[in-house]
């Protein structure tokens, strides 16, 4: 089950991670890793007016506070509800426009760098808490169409 987390303004403009660092923390000491659900997502709560187009990852401090998410715990997208929760997360990371017809359109080569980078660090965080999970990462990477074969994380090993 999803537990989600809820960031507030402060939160935001404090760069204050204290919610996520509770979550986390409570998440990794009663789950088994090996075999757990989708468990983390985000309810991001950031006043604006009500004439202002943009989207959440067009706001920089948001963006910023997704940026310090991000060094603190750089495999965080595996604890996420990531069939939800990981496009958003790239896209408060990535560089990308929307656009009205085709939505979210991210910068290709940056993606690459995202995907490719979030692969090996979550890999690498696996591999020391003795876990393999291709699946799960070949599944990440395929919501953002990055197809990756089973040789791969081979070569990981």
């Amino acid at each position: 089950m999803t537990e989600t987390i809820k960031i507030t303004a402060e939160n935001i403009y404090q760069l204050d991670l204290t919610p996520v660092d509770k979550a986390i923390e409570k998440l990794l000491n009663n789950t088994d890793l090996a075999t757990r659900s989708d468990d983390l997502g985000f309810e991001i709560d950031f006043p604006r007016e009500e004439t202002d187009p943009r989207e959440l990852s067009e706001i920089p401090e948001i963006r910023l506070w997704y940026l310090r998410l991000d060094a603190r715990y750089p495999w965080l997208p595996y604890l996420l509800d990531w069939r939800k929760e990981f496009s958003r997360y790239a896209a408060m990371l990535v560089p990308h426009q929307f656009n009205r017809v085709e939505g979210i359109q991210y910068n290709p080569e940056a993606l690459e760098i995202f995907v490719m980078g979030k692969i090996f660090v979550i890999s690498d965080w696996l591999q020391e808490k003795g876990i393999f999970a291709p699946s799960k990462l070949k599944g990440m990477a395929k919501m953002l169409g990055y197809e990756l074969d089973d040789s791969f994380f081979e070569v990981l090993q």
